[in-house]
């Protein structure tokens, strides 16, 4: 094979000595900017077009850019997403107002209930029992979650709601993974506040009993010293820490505020997280279930088992504590007042803190577009969320177009700076791989266990280890990364068994295992394994250039390095015998398979 770029380079070289007093440019060539060039290329490169090197069609800069948009903005696109941007001109913002202009958005809770309904009449119509089956639980969730992902069309609400889910988050490494209807519920509010008001997204977050349950403040009552009862301290320090305010004082721009002696300001100390569990007491069961027969509305300290898991907390007054709370900047919450009073004044205490902008803006930064943003960044969405404009305050949709649409999103220079990029979730990487190359489902069914990228990589949606997510936003893997004062919080997920683990995630993936990449736990009658449709990839197989090229643009949006490149090309060049055409296909699965391993592909720069 010749090397297309080299020959293109001597050729240019040639003609160049020729031609230069024969045609004067004074800005550059290329790009349709090809009066008097003309250009030759190998024969063997059959499908190469040489003219398209110089005349602009060969240009694939535009649906680069479409795909790496799509890369920080959706949880995978298609090919006819990229052709659509492509072709009105790169109208990001467009394509965002469009997405928030959706109205029917695939929720998890619905399609949740559909397939385990659907499940349970295959069992039954089968001979089978119901009361033989458990669920929904946490695998029925993950089943809607596929599907949903598959099949839906709102993109970006799905991207911002798996982002929130590191933020606030609940774990199925609980007791709430025996609740599906509890996971859906909750991943459901995370979409509906994902284009709303942050304030609001707090609000349903502190009283649902989904984070009341998983960080205990379901069921606590006021102190009672006497007894050596005193309320529960957990949701008061993670709603500063984690959801909202952060560890230490910040300026606009994320960087850390110091005193007089130059040390870090922390933001609370003990004394502020017991005023503030004082005011998260007396929440308890909102709603019950109908074959409790003990008590005719739900009552405060009714157990887990009776309360329905996606109904709302309410507040049970006499468990509530009323005396005065000092709570930050000052403010001091009123003795006597209703308790849902007190809920409010605090959240309002911290969606105020001047902190709460530039702590979620980056935090937001972080899971959409790059791990290590300039301080200028946050700073222009920590004031998009401090003012949308029109003097509000927390408009996620204002801070959602802050993120993608900055300079150092969009811009092309900004990709090669030492900052940019991040590594790609493993989530992601799985997720968008499977929405970009063709899959095969005849029954229309994408119920995906979730169970092996789970245990190949460490995550999957809503099962972090702890609330602490699957990583801290300020991991510093040891080397040139930690040597440079830069984070990398996904590599924290990279360690000696993911590192394998990953390896084989990536060989099913790629189709190599019977060609599935979807599957459920299900009879086969009911929900058929997805495969790898490669059909459209064997066209290429002759010519592993062309091959790469096209791989390179759907999962690596043209950032594959003529490194990665010339290793891949060496490898596919040896994939071929003459007793079969079966190396066709064995080298279509072993492009997608090496790309999947490359840094092209687990960095997004």
């Amino acid at each position: 094979m010749i090397d297309m770029k080299k020959t293109l380079t001597t050729l240019f070289s040639i003609w160049a000595c020729f031609s230069l007093n024969a045609q004067s440019y004074t800005d550059y060539l290329g790009a349709g900017h090809n009066q008097g060039v003309s250009v030759t290329s190998s024969p063997s490169m059959t499908e190469a077009i040489p003219e398209n090197t110089f005349n602009g069609t060969g240009l694939d800069s535009k649906y680069f850019e479409a795909s790496r948009f799509f890369a920080q903005s959706t949880m995978g696109h298609t090919k006819q997403m990229v052709d659509d941007l492509v072709a009105n001109d790169l109208d990001f913002e467009g394509w965002i107002d469009a997405q928030y202009a959706l109205t029917d958005t695939a929720y998890m809770q619905p399609m949740m209930y559909s397939i385990w309904d659907e499940i349970v009449a295959f069992h039954v119509g089968n001979g089978g029992n119901e009361e033989d089956l458990f669920g929904p639980w946490a695998v029925h969730f993950n089943y809607a979650y596929w599907q949903n992902h598959m099949t839906q069309d709102d993109y970006l609400r799905h991207r911002v709601a798996f982002a929130l889910s590191q933020i606030l988050v609940i774990s199925t490494n609980s007791d709430l993974r025996d609740w599906g209807e509890a996971l859906s519920g909750y991943y459901d509010l995370l979409l509906k506040h994902s284009f709303g008001n942050y304030r609001d997204l707090l609000e349903d977050v502190t009283y649902s009993f989904q984070m009341g349950y998983y960080l205990s403040h379901f069921n606590n009552p006021k102190a009672d010293p006497d007894a050596n009862i005193f309320p529960d301290e957990n949701y008061a320090r993670e709603i500063m820490q984690l959801f909202s305010i952060g560890l230490y004082e910040l300026n606009n721009d994320g960087t850390r505020q110091v005193d007089e002696n130059g040390d870090y300001i922390p933001t609370y100390d003990q004394d502020d997280i017991q005023e503030f569990a004082k005011i998260f007491t007396g929440l308890g069961p909102g709603e019950m279930y109908d074959w409790i027969d003990w008590t005719d509305e739900p009552y405060f300290g009714l157990g887990v088992w009776g309360t329905v898991k996606d109904a709302p907390m309410k507040m049970y007054e006499d468990f509530h504590e009323t005396t005065e709370k000092y709570l930050l900047n000052d403010l001091v919450v009123p003795a006597n007042q209703p308790g849902d009073t007190d809920v409010q004044m605090a959240i309002d205490n911290l969606f105020n803190h001047p902190n709460t902008g530039p702590f979620v803006g980056k935090l937001l930064i972080q899971r959409l577009v790059k791990s290590n943003p300039t301080p200028e960044y946050v700073g222009r969405v920590a004031d998009a969320f401090n003012d949308n404009g029109q003097g509000v305050r927390g408009d996620m949709k204002a801070v959602i177009k802050a993120i993608l649409l900055d300079e150092e999103a969009r811009s092309g220079e900004a990709m090669f700076a030492l900052n940019a990029g991040r590594a790609k979730e493993p989530m992601y990487k799985a997720t968008s791989y499977l929405k970009m190359i063709p899959t095969n489902s005849p029954s229309g069914k994408y119920w995906g266990n979730g169970y092996d990228l789970y245990d190949n990589t460490g995550q999957f949606v809503l099962a972090s280890p702890t609330v602490f997510n699957f990583y801290l936003p300020d991991y510093q893997p040891i080397g040139p990364i930690t040597d440079n004062n830069m984070v990398a919080p996904e590599f924290a997920l990279h360690n000696s068994y993911s590192a394998l683990s990953t390896i084989n995630q990536y060989w099913y993936m790629g189709g190599f295992w019977s060609g599935s990449v979807i599957n459920s736990w299900e009879d086969d009658n009911l929900a058929p394994s997805v495969t790898v449709d490669i059909t459209e990839l064997l066209q290429y197989a002759d010519e592993p250039e062309i091959l790469i090229n096209e791989i390179d643009k759907m999962i690596t949006y043209g950032q594959l390095s003529d490194q990665t490149r010339a290793i891949i090309r060496s490898t596919l060049n040896d994939t071929y015998w003459t007793w079969s055409t079966d190396w066709q296909e064995e080298r279509v699965r072993a492009a997608l398979y090496y790309i999947l391993l490359s840094p092209d592909f687990n960095v997004m720069k």
